[in-house]
């Protein structure tokens, strides 16, 4: 009979959750769903020899040639009623199908492991699997992911809240941007910014008090999108991180839409909330700031996969990605004495975003460096060289060098910085008060805002940007060429001259940025 005999899905094996006990038992009887992610039609986009897409597809075309096939679709489907799982929902462009069932049938269909476990000090259980999990040799090839089995949390939030220093010199988010030189006169107007979040929400009341209290004229419209069931539920210590995105696109970019994608804190919500947004043929976003990431080593490999080619897909679609680069240092908050990269930053088709120290007045910064107060228990930015993913064409030139390590060539976080240190951090209001907000999860909402500026700008979306910046030539960033993010002595990474695995090519000069962008715009135009 079809589906009966069966093999090891590729990339699948997960290890037991780390600092917690299995307790308890789970209730089989429970009904979840899981997201199959499924392989593209035909091959992967076409690029030039730089990196960039050879073509931009609008979201209609992209699932004619990079979308699931119907066939692949329909086995899935086959498969899901030989096993007596539900099909709730199937998504050419999106390369999934979701299958609804009780704990019992899915961990029969895909052989999974699992328990129920406790982290120590904590009350709240969940759910995780061990080993790897299978699917029918008629799927082999077909199926990359299956996610949503282990509700393990995925990712943390890269915010860092100022605890008990002095913050004389912070700023609001318009303050930086003045500082940044982005260009004036714009408001993002005809833009969508996309935001992730896995958790916490925000309140109106907030949003209408901060950014009427900074004297904006027009207000950005914000609109919270369902994924997985996520919501936007203030209340939570998350809540920082969220309104933290909101304000400072929102206050740089006010004539922006801006649509936050809240999900569950799972591998499954984070790719399915980072592949809705993307493909969104509603709001169609042109740039999505995602402040969110772990170990790339904390993920199994069919996750890495499904969320890397979600990122492919922005880049193919035109849409921009900013990510997060980590407020942990070289070692990302590992605490094995080696050097780590964050992922979802590291995927080549990220605009990895690090972190510095930002000191100046109006329009003039006096000085700039690594953000590092590691000392202080204020974190330092993330970065480093990738163990999974290859040194990618656009930063063949950049000089990152081969992991210290394992002497592998991989891809080099981040790509771009910005204020990121929370003492010289952004004035925010979260939960009705007034506080002060740094970490890297203020540069990817920064950039974000950049990038909607320039969109507007130009007529048309800047898209997958790495390719792009890395071929300039003129002095579009501020070059960051002193300190380090070493955070637990392991000392391989100093910022210096052009890009270095702290601050990437350095902070934006934003109106020298837009105009190496339309002038590369107008020579590809007129060659």
């Amino acid at each position: 009979m079809a589906f009966e005999k069966k093999i090891d899905l590729p990339g699948s094996e997960r290890k037991a959750p780390k600092n917690a006990k299995a307790v308890g038992t789970l209730d089989m009887q429970a009904t979840v769903s899981v997201t199959v992610v499924l392989r593209r039609r035909g091959n992967d986009p076409v690029v030039t020899p730089a990196g960039l897409p050879v073509k931009i597809l609008s979201r209609a075309d992209f699932a004619k040639e990079y979308g699931a096939s119907a066939e692949d679709i329909q086995l899935v489907e086959e498969f899901a009623h030989t096993t007596h799982l539900s099909v709730v929902d199937a998504n050419l462009e999106k390369r999934s199908v979701v299958l609804m069932g009780t704990l019992a049938q899915l961990s029969k269909a895909f052989s999974a492991k699992l328990k129920c476990y406790q982290r120590a000090g904590s009350k709240v259980s969940f759910r995780a699997r061990t080993g790897v999990l299978q699917i029918p040799t008629e799927l082999k090839g077909v199926v990359v992911a299956v996610l949503g089995l282990d509700s393990r949390q995925a990712a943390n939030a890269h915010f860092r809240l100022v605890t008990g220093r002095a913050t004389s010199s912070t700023f609001t988010p318009p303050q930086v941007a003045a500082l940044y030189n982005f260009p004036t006169g714009l408001t993002g107007a005809g833009q969508t910014v996309g935001i992730v979040e896995l958790g916490g929400g925000y309140t109106t009341s907030d949003l209408q008090t901060y950014f009427t209290g900074l004297g904006l004229k027009t207000q950005p419209k914000v609109t919270a999108v369902s994924v997985d069931g996520g919501k936007n539920t203030p209340g939570g210590a998350a809540d920082a991180e969220v309104e933290l995105d909101i304000e400072v696109i929102g206050s740089i970019a006010p004539g922006a839409n801006i649509a936050v994608y809240f999900a569950p804190n799972t591998d499954q919500g984070f790719v399915d909330a980072i592949t809705n947004a993307v493909h969104d043929t509603v709001r169609k976003p042109s740039v999505v700031s995602i402040s969110w990431g772990q170990s790339e080593d904390d993920w199994t490999a069919q996750a890495r996969t499904a969320m890397n080619a979600a990122l492919q897909d922005a880049a193919t679609l035109g849409v921009t990605v900013t990510i997060a680069s980590g407020d942990n240092g070289s070692s990302d908050g590992v605490t094995d004495g080696k050097l780590h990269v964050d992922f979802p930053a590291s995927s080549p088709y990220a605009l990895g975003c690090g972190g510095t120290t930002l000191a100046g007045s109006g329009s003039k910064i006096t000085s700039e460096t690594v953000w590092n107060e590691t000392a202080s228990g204020e974190g330092a930015t993330g970065g480093g060289v990738s163990n999974a993913f290859a040194l990618p064409t656009y930063q063949s030139k950049a000089g990152v060098p081969a992991n210290p390590e394992t002497k592998f060539v991989g891809r080099g976080v981040p790509d771009v910085s910005g204020n990121a240190d929370p003492v010289t951090g952004y004035k925010i209001r979260v939960d009705k008060k007034n506080v002060v907000v740094g970490g890297t999860s203020a540069v990817a909402p920064l950039w974000a805002a950049l990038v909607a500026l320039l969109n507007q700008k130009l007529g048309t979306p800047v898209g997958f940007l790495n390719p792009k910046i890395y071929a300039l030539t003129t002095s579009a960033f501020h070059d960051i060429t002193s300190g380090n993010n070493d955070d637990s002595g392991l000392g391989q990474y100093s910022a210096k001259t052009g890009w270095d695995a702290c601050t990437g090519l350095g902070t934006p000069n934003g109106a020298a940025l837009l105009s190496a962008l339309s002038s590369a715009s107008t020579a590809k135009a007129g060659s």
